[in-house]
């Protein structure tokens, strides 16, 4: 590694002076973040990692044409953080984003960030017992046995961090810009935007957050927390063979999430065309938009089950169009009740989100329900943390928000708390590169 950072274990003191956990709170999502309930996501086999257990055993490719974590089925448990970047130099930047990428392909393999980091608390370049190279281990140890539970990190990059500080104002793609404040939106700023995304996904949360805790460690003195979030539970689905999870209101969302079969939505929704991408570091890529939505769940269950239904236009049961019979059947909005007016509500989630009523829009969600205890009045602090992956943000995702924000009727039951946006790169091919080869170097 070249510059200023050290591929050897950290000191103490450089990890606790240098940790900078910020407004670490909850994460960002919000308005939309229920969204698409009828609409479309995808789903693909992607990268993994876990660390510490058995190398191969339950992983996903770190290295492939786009980044894991977006169309790989979707994991059970998620552990996604921003970072704000805290140095000026540009080479610290570049450094750590090739120690992370080093890092994110042990742990997608099974393994430990470093070789034998977890148990070794000497510097390799000294005797064992030597005091003087008594160091803290490079990696914290609590995924040792487990297996890589299918882990994937994507990694993405903010508006903000393509400013004057490191040369990249002119690497900032025309469609990454911050996402409007939307109609309602109750913002937290602290949990909003970030230089740096990392987003951790798999089917047991002690690999996740091992994958995220490490990675921030390593991180010490050149990026911050701005704000991370846990979730817990899929509230969608990415491939065919998984079943519709439900969100906190007890309905099925996602249902017609895109796919990761589905090439052709993938190339014109989710993947950013050849020509989309300064320098062409993004061909093949995509924008991460992320939404946290609070959901009042104490209001929700006073409302009868007839007005639940209508909000969402979709049956609780079986989750299927009001006025159908199967979950997958095609929304009826030509459909009328006797004189009760339109099956589909014009105010409904299903309506306002659909890409029929969208100019076609559709968007990939990866999204995950939380529940972070009660907060000061005996509410449950709850809601659903909102993923979306689209190849146009101001196409596939801010207009449908916007729809939303003026007219949901789920609006009644949720408050949005942040938002965010980031350039998720393509993936890596096997030929070296790291997570900043493209951005600086392309």
């Amino acid at each position: 590694m070249s510059g200023s950072r050290s591929s050897h274990p950290f000191s103490r003191r450089t990890f606790l002076t240098g940790l900078g956990l910020g407004a670490a709170g909850v994460g960002a999502a919000g308005a939309g973040g229920l969204a698409l309930s009828s609409c479309s996501t995808d789903g693909s086999a992607g990268g993994a990692g876990g660390s510490g257990g058995s190398g191969g055993e339950h992983t996903v490719p770190f290295r492939d044409v786009h980044q894991a974590g977006i169309t790989t089925a979707q994991q059970e448990h998620l552990h996604i953080v921003a970072f704000d970047v805290v140095t000026t130099d540009r080479e610290d930047l570049r450094d750590l984003l090739s120690e992370w990428t080093a890092m994110g392909e042990r742990m997608a393999e099974g393994l430990e960030t470093t070789e034998g980091g977890a148990l070794s608390d000497t510097s390799a370049d000294t005797p064992s017992g030597d005091p003087s190279g008594v160091t803290v281990p490079s990696d914290t140890g609590e995924a040792l046995g487990l297996t890589a539970a299918n882990l994937t990190v994507t990694i993405g990059f903010g508006p903000s961090l393509f400013d004057d500080r490191f040369g990249l104002s002119d690497r900032r793609p025309d469609e990454l810009t911050a996402l409007p404040k939307f109609p309602g939106d109750q913002l937290v700023e602290e949990l909003c935007d970030g230089d740096i995304v990392i987003q951790a996904c798999a089917d047991d949360p002690q690999v996740a957050v091992h994958a995220v805790r490490n990675l921030t460690r390593a991180g010490s003195g050149v990026v911050e927390v701005r704000w991370s979030q846990l979730g817990y539970g899929r509230a969608s689905k990415t491939t065919v063979d998984e079943t519709t999870p439900r969100n906190l209101f007890g309905f099925k969302d996602g249902t017609r999430n895109i796919l990761a079969d589905e090439t052709d939505d993938l190339d014109t929704h989710v993947w950013c065309p050849a020509e989309s991408g300064k320098g062409s570091w993004m061909d093949g890529g995509s924008y991460m938009c992320v939404r946290r939505i609070r959901m009042l769940l104490e209001v929700w269950d006073r409302q009868i089950l007839d007005d639940q239904q209508h909000t969402f236009a979709r049956y609780k049961g079986s989750g299927a169009p009001l006025g159908t019979t199967d979950e997958f059947d095609d929304v009826p909005f030509d459909l009328y009740l006797g004189t009760g007016g339109p099956a589909i509500p014009h105010d409904s989630h299903v309506f306002l989100a659909h890409p029929d009523n969208n100019d076609g829009a559709r968007m990939l969600r990866r999204a995950y329900n939380f529940i972070e205890g009660s907060d000061s009045f005996g509410h449950l602090s709850s809601g659903l943390f909102f993923i979306a992956y689209v190849a146009r943000p101001s196409v596939d995702f801010t207009p449908v928000q916007m729809a939303l924000a003026h007219k949901d009727k789920m609006n009644e039951y949720v408050r949005y708390e942040s938002k965010a946006i980031f350039a998720c790169p393509p993936g890596l091919g096997d030929d070296g590169a790291d997570w900043g080869t493209a951005l600086f170097d392309g």
